[in-house]
């Protein structure tokens, strides 16, 4: 039988326990501490945090923690001047390019005459990707932005991809897409989620960085076009089926098979397409 307090107890002050009357068990008492007792507590536990924050090894680990949090934010590096133009010449290898001298820097460093006003001649797929990054304007090193015209023919798609180091914001100039992208892989028993939606002229979609995402004009009739910006001056571009079914030298078809569950003839006749690349 178990205890109903008050009246099952029996205080034992003299060795800090409770004995219950029904079943001869003794159980610990919880005293509460005086005031005064709990304010020397209080006093000593400051003056031990005073002398940690003040230590020469708090301030170090503070420091690496600073750090540590800085790089698990950051994208592509920061400019710690005015710009960074380029360097395309110099041998040095660093994350993006050396500066150029600042003495040489011109404003055609931040210009290219890209005529992005132009429509573009679409491939197989439908597309047409015209990027605009550090590669073709040497003063967006360390900017952390790129951009791209899209041209997309009647029925034509940007085929699923991912931007390993940059979020896209796409905005439709002309015509109508049906885009969309797929979250990463979610705990059992949630799937990849699926998110869409139809753009029309004006519309504003964003695609977060990594994911896998598409474009799709579905006017049999009409092309469309589309501006996008990208958080990275070089955001790079993941085409799925190309990666999977086009890379050199080629993925087992035995892996393949078992991951797509499908008969290895199937991934054979894959491979053996030509995967066009749709960025410029």
């Amino acid at each position: 039988m178990g205890c109903s307090f008050p009246l099952d107890y029996v205080h034992c002050p003299q060795v800090h326990t409770a004995r219950c009357a029904y079943i001869n068990t003794c159980f610990p008492c919880i005293l509460k501490p005086s005031l005064t007792h709990r304010k020397t507590r209080e006093k000593k536990s400051e003056r031990s945090s005073n002398r940690m924050a003040s230590s020469p090894s708090f301030l170090l680990l503070a420091a690496l923690l600073a750090l540590v949090s800085w790089q698990a934010v950051a994208s592509d590096p920061g400019p710690l001047q005015d710009f960074c133009v380029a360097d395309m010449n110099s041998p040095v290898r660093v994350n993006g390019f050396v500066c150029k001298n600042p003495v040489e820097v011109n404003a055609d460093d931040f210009f290219k005459a890209a005529a992005l006003d132009k429509p573009r001649v679409t491939n197989k797929v439908g597309s047409n990707v015209t990027l605009i990054n550090v590669m073709q304007i040497a003063g967006l090193n360390t900017l952390g932005i790129s951009i791209a015209r899209i041209d997309y023919a009647p029925l034509g798609q940007n085929p699923p991809h991912t931007h390993p180091r940059a979020t896209e914001i796409l905005t439709v100039l002309e015509g109508t897409l049906y885009v969309g992208f797929v979250t990463s892989n979610q705990p059992a028993p949630n799937r990849n989620k699926f998110l869409s939606k139809v753009l029309n002229k004006g519309d504003v979609f964003v695609f977060p960085v990594g994911l896998i995402h598409f474009q799709f004009n579905p006017n049999p009739h009409k092309p469309a076009v589309a501006i996008a910006a990208l958080s990275s001056q070089n955001p790079g571009a993941i085409t799925i089926a190309n990666a999977v079914f086009g890379s050199d030298p080629q993925i087992s078809d035995d892996v393949l098979a078992k991951a797509f569950q499908v008969e290895k003839n199937t991934i054979d006749w894959l491979q053996a397409q030509f995967w066009e690349n749709n960025h410029n």
